[in-house]
């Protein structure tokens, strides 16, 4: 679908088996900080994508917004929905306003990394802080750089070799950018994606946190709180606006 970028009518289809399957218990954990961290204040996700997280947040009576920059995924979303339908906002996650402020705003499941200029990072942070009210927090999930698995002078790293997938990074250390590169085997068919990231470390994030007005709260390891710590994989960070 035209201005669906990456994430098109033929991801999108498939986009929940492929990269958003994950099991109920990990998505009832996300589901329970994400609902603790706003109380009974409102919620804007940002890439609401096909509404894996938001959907199950909306059930439980929270007010749930989104921006998405993919009309595909929207509409993937929408045939999940069972109660009223969101609101959501179709645009760039740096650049689009919706209606409101929100008790918290979120970004999960590395798509932080999506936007592949610092400068698009840290108008991304200020986005969020302009959808805060005063004291909401802004969330991010996200893996931890992945080059220290890297031998030094390489650049590939293979994350997956499985029986319906293989999956390759080409990473560059000098841009921070890196390329995740994905194939899928269903018999004879063999379906090729691959999409260009940015990763940034957790204290580079705390200082476009900074830049954007808001103030560091809180850094775990994963949706259980378990501490951050150097042999962590991914981090879950949270910001307060003052």
């Amino acid at each position: 679908m035209q201005g669906d970028g990456f994430f098109d009518a033929d991801v999108s289809k498939t986009y929940d088996r492929d990269h958003g399957d994950q099991p109920p218990e990990q998505i009832a954990k996300t589901v329970d900080l994400l609902s603790e961290l706003a109380g009974d204040g409102p919620i804007l996700e940002f890439a609401i994508g096909t509404g894996r997280i938001a959907l199950p947040l909306a059930a439980r009576g929270h007010l749930v917004k989104g921006i998405e920059m993919s009309n595909a995924m929207v509409s993937e979303l929408r045939k999940k929905e069972t109660g009223l339908p969101l609101d959501i906002a179709i645009g760039d996650m740096t650049t689009t306003r919706v209606d409101g402020t929100f008790a918290l705003v979120y970004l999960i499941f590395n798509t932080i990394d999506n936007l592949t200029m610092q400068e698009a990072q840290i108008a991304c942070f200020e986005n969020a802080a302009r959808h805060l009210t005063p004291g909401g927090r802004f969330l991010i999930e996200t893996q931890v750089p992945l080059i220290q698995k890297v031998p030094f002078g390489q650049t590939r790293h293979a994350f997956a070799c499985d029986a319906d997938h293989f999956g390759v990074d080409d990473i560059d250390i000098v841009t921070q950018n890196y390329t995740s590169n994905h194939v899928w085997m269903d018999g004879d068919t063999h379906t090729y994606f691959s999409l260009p990231l940015r990763y940034a470390w957790p204290s580079e994030m705390d200082l476009m946190a900074r830049i954007a007005g808001i103030e560091f709260e809180n850094r775990w390891g994963d949706w259980d709180k378990t501490p951050f710590t150097r042999r962590s994989t991914s981090h879950i960070s949270v910001w307060r606006k003052p």
